[in-house]
This record gives C-alpha cells, structure tokens and sequence, in this order.
C-alpha cells in the first residue's frame, strides 16, 4: 500500500505530495475541476498500464508544463516505485527503487483495480466493454494476459491484412498458429479467474461465455489449440471485404445475481452499482488470499449512489480485505462514517493535508 505520494505536471498538479499517515481509506474531496480524480488517475499509472482513463500520455501532461509528469509512490515496505514521461518520449518508463524498470515489473509491487463512472454501465454496455474490464482484473494475478490480449487483436489485423492481399498460404498458415496459441492461453486465464473470484462471491456469480473457452471446458487445452486452429484454417474468406471470424475477440462476460435471481444486465441502475462493487470486493479479498499483497481500490465518484449504511458496509469490508481504498467525491459529508479515513481537499489551487503548488484547470 501507498505511504507517501508525489504527482508533478500531472493533469493540473504541479507538484503535489502527501502522506497516508497510515490510514486505509484516503477521500480525496473538493468541487469539479480541482484535480481530485487527476490524483488517483496518477495511482493507475503506477499499475504499468495506460492508466484508469487510458489517455495519450502528452494529453496527461500539464498544459504550459515541460511536457513531462511523475508519479512517485514510496510503499509501506519502503520501495519507491515511480512512472514518469519526458517530453519527445514515445512511452513512459518506470523506476523501482531509482533503477530502471519495465511498466509490466510495476504490476507485481502494486495490485490496483478501479471503477470510475464509465464502469457504472458495464453490464449493459457492449461485451468489448465488459472484456475489457475482465481482462484488466484477470492481469492482477497473470502479468502475461493483457500482453496476450494486445498480440491477439494484432495477429488478427496481420491476419486480415494478408488474406486482403492475398498472401501465400504458409503465411497464414504461421499467424493462424499464433492466433490460436494465443487464444487459448487468453481464454484459460478468462475461465480461471471466473472460477477463483466466484470462491468469494456469495450472491453473485461470474461467468465468461465464448468458442474458445467453452472449447476448453469441454475438451481441454491442448485439444481446443487444434481444434481451433483447424476452425481457422477453415474460414479464410473474407465477407465484403471483412474477415468474420469467432474466438476470444468476441468472448463476453455476464454476471449473475443470486440475490435476485436475475443478469445483471435486467436490474436497477443501483442494483448493478451495488454488485459491480461486490465484484470489486471479491476481487480484492482475492488479490490478498493469492498474493499476499494489500490491493489498492480507486474509486471515482463510486459511492454517490449508495445511503449511508451501504457506505459504511463497503468500506469496512474493504478493510476486512485489506485494501487500501482511495475515494473521490464532492461532498466530504458523504464520507463522514467511513472508518480510518484520511481526507484530502483539493481547492484549485492547494492540497490540503500537506500542501504544495497545484496549478489551474
């Protein structure tokens, strides 16, 4: 978990910093446009990803800045671990302890999963959205996943390339071998996180419905790689000039409320903002029992729909699964039953507990 914290030409922080002081739940509060979302977008960064709004790196970058930002996160166990982007840079780059680092060595000192209020809609939003978000949560635990996730929809663009140029058959012979390797490592992560974050739902339930991985339920692996590449090999034409073509790339995720009785897709707008936080729940209790490390959970704007006894449960269930939480929100009021809670205000101009320069929106 997060001890200290240091933002610079990030969003509109100039320079930004502040203590933990130990707390387990840190609310970040202040009006729309003082930065209070821009502090915990800077957290996401340090999951070695694009971060929780999956914005080009010069678009995070302070305007009239150097063109640059950082975020710096010394933890509980004393490692510093930072992202940074210089101006001219293609990619960020990261640091652990002051030496150089790759963004994927990121994600095994850190376990950091959020909802902002794009997630708010993600049982009724199309299946890419919903993959997405599963497949962000199934990187927790297989820093590999999301790396496969990329190089499959890669390979299928390579792969539809070449059949629109007519490319010899030992060309697609080779991507349709990778496609399929790697469809079945993405689809085996997909079932085995179902079924290991199911162990801690107690009224929901997680399913993932798709070719490949009902494939897998039924045959096994090894079987499916073959079978799927066969199914390939067999579809190779192109429909008005578009490869159609099934697999992972159209796998979807569903979640079940046992509670109900219903998808989740059929209940109320709060009904789902409650089992979507069940969800997270689970999957930090998750994170700990299979890592041992305490997750941390962003939550942008996620509590304004729940009363105050909801509030309260769901914090401290999190501090049962040993989370450390960081919360947004306008109304510091909202919060004031939140157990071991640290606040934070941001006013446009200064960050309060400790403060330092913040520039303008």
């Amino acid at each position: 978990m997060i001890k200290n914290l240091m933002i610079t030409n990030f969003r509109n922080h100039v320079s930004s910093r502040f203590s933990t002081g130990g707390h387990r739940n840190v609310i970040i509060t202040g009006a729309n446009g003082t930065g209070k979302t821009a502090i915990i977008e800077a957290i996401s960064m340090l999951a070695g990803d694009r971060g929780m709004r999956g914005a080009q790196m010069t678009d995070i970058a302070r305007f009239d800045g150097d063109g640059g930002f950082s975020v710096i996160a010394e933890l509980y166990d004393d490692t510093e671990i930072c992202v940074y982007f210089n101006h001219g840079d293609s990619n960020r780059h990261a640091k652990i302890d002051g030496d150089a680092a790759t963004l994927s060595d990121l994600a095994t000192r850190l376990r950091i999963v959020w909802i902002t209020p794009r997630e708010d809609r993600i049982f009724i939003d199309a299946a890419a959205d919903r993959r997405a978000f599963f497949d962000r949560l199934a990187a927790s635990f297989d820093s590999a996943h999301a790396g496969r996730v990329a190089r499959h929809a890669k390979l299928l663009s390579e792969r539809a390339g070449a059949l629109k140029a007519g490319a010899n058959t030992k060309w697609i012979d080779a991507l349709d071998a990778q496609i399929a390797a790697t469809a079945v490592a993405i689809a085996a992560a997909r079932i085995q996180y179902a079924g290991e974050i199911n162990f801690f739902l107690t009224d929901a339930a997680v399913s993932v419905d798709g070719l490949v991985e009902s494939m897998i339920m039924e045959s096994g692996a090894g079987t499916t790689e073959r079978n799927y590449l066969d199914y390939l090999k067999q579809n190779r034409e192109l429909v008005n000039d578009k490869m159609v073509l099934d697999g992972v790339n159209k796998s979807d995720f569903g979640v079940f409320n046992r509670e109900l009785n219903l998808p989740a897709n059929l209940t109320s707008t709060g009904q789902q903002k409650t089992l979507l936080l069940k969800v997270i729940l689970a999957h930090a209790k998750l994170v700990h029992t299979k890592t041992g490390v305490n997750p941390i959970i962003l939550l942008d704007e996620a509590v304004a729909h729940l009363d105050k006894n909801a509030r309260r449960k769901l914090f401290n269930e999190l501090g049962d699964a040993s989370a450390q939480v960081w919360a947004t929100g306008i109304d510091a009021d909202i919060f004031s039953d939140v157990p071991d809670a640290l606040f934070v205000t941001c006013t446009g101009n200064k960050l309060s507990p400790i403060i330092s320069e913040q520039g303008e929106k």
